[in-house]
């Protein structure tokens, strides 16, 4: 009330301007008193009225505006909610919601658009480049050497950022792409382990696998590229000494099958364990030695969460690193063929 009393402080005056001229003029023709009073009191009844129905309605309308507004998150639907008002600028504001609206659901249905032809180019970019370096890796194999394997692994590396590029587009509309069903956790493991043998072998890097023998609900693709992700960091940060190895090893409980991938590598400082799964955030290690994009933890951590896993890391400087990844049991859902989600 008060802010509407204010902001119509001007026609208030005139009002006020009004009435004292036609309390001068019934004056000044000497008009009975009790006419004069008559006629002010009609007077303030109708600006009364006015006033009060004019106060009302938009009140009324701005009250369940703003009450709506707050509650809708994506505020741009705000004109599906709300029904045109009787008044001009009511109406004024309405229709230009709704035009704004318009544009912008026009502008946003454009950009996805062209987002989604960009998706579907960098996954057929990726899936091109992925022959000649399969044919690379193949004619390396057939010629080895101490430089082919150096060739190896940077092909190694290559794949990676590509696979990495390929799993990032595809997390974005993550519901059109993965197949969850019952997947053994060794077979899984091996893949990745056999993926990257020539690492291994060329780096003399020991792997111990214990207890793997467990059923686990997921995407067999996108696990293995989440492990082979994990793998590569331990890979970048180990110390490369003889007594280097990683140990890959899984346990059951009352609530889920874990996972852990664990190396005896450089380790994470304590500062940076609470962002590691941040987009883009390399960390001390990442300035180091100037190898990491900080994108890979953050879009495994991203595909655990479409795939309803949890991923954790703990760390200690110079001492180790445990990645787990964490298949939490649905009693209510049983899994006896390929469910597409």
């Amino acid at each position: 009330m008060k802010d509407y009393l204010q902001d119509k402080a001007f026609i208030f005056l005139f009002y006020g301007m009004m009435v004292v001229m036609t309390l001068l003029m019934l004056l000044a023709f000497h008009v009975n008193i009790s006419l004069i009073i008559l006629i002010m009191g009609i007077d303030f009844w109708f600006i009364s009225i006015i006033e009060v129905f004019d106060y009302q309605r938009k009140k009324q309308f701005y009250t369940n505006y703003l009450s709506q507004l707050k509650m809708l998150e994506e505020k741009y639907l705000i004109c599906e909610l709300i029904k045109e008002p009787s008044f001009l600028e009511g109406r004024i504001l309405y229709q230009s919601l709704y035009d704004i609206n318009k544009s912008m659901l026009e502008k946003i249905n454009d950009l996805s658009m062209n987002m989604e032809d960009f998706k579907d180019y960098v996954e057929m970019w990726i899936h091109e480049v992925k022959i000649p370096l399969s044919h690379l890796t193949l004619t390396v194999h057939n010629h080895k050497s101490e430089v082919s394997l150096q060739i190896l692994e940077q092909v190694r590396k290559l794949e990676n950022q590509v696979d990495q590029i390929l799993y990032y587009v595809r997390s974005q509309s993550a519901q059109k792409d993965y197949l969850v069903k019952n997947n053994h956790l060794s077979q899984m493991i091996k893949n990745v382990i056999v993926k990257n043998k020539d690492y291994f072998i060329f780096h003399q890097l020991k792997i111990k696998l214990k207890d793997l023998d467990y059923e686990v609900v997921t995407d067999m693709k996108w696990f293995e590229f989440i492990v082979n992700q994990v793998l590569n960091n331990s890979f970048q940060y180990s110390k490369n000494t003889s007594d280097s190895y990683i140990e890959i090893s899984a346990y059951e409980n009352q609530e889920a099958i874990v996972l852990s991938i664990y190396d005896n590598g450089i380790g994470i400082c304590a500062s940076d364990l609470p962002r590691v799964f941040e987009k883009s955030f390399t960390g001390e290690n990442g300035r180091k030695h100037k190898k990491s994009t900080g994108m890979g933890l953050y879009i495994c951590h991203k595909l655990c969460e479409c795939l309803g896993h949890t991923m954790t890391i703990e760390s200690k400087v110079n001492q180790y690193t445990k990645v787990n990844i964490i298949f939490y049991k649905n009693h209510y859902y049983h899994m006896d063929e390929v469910t597409k989600l």
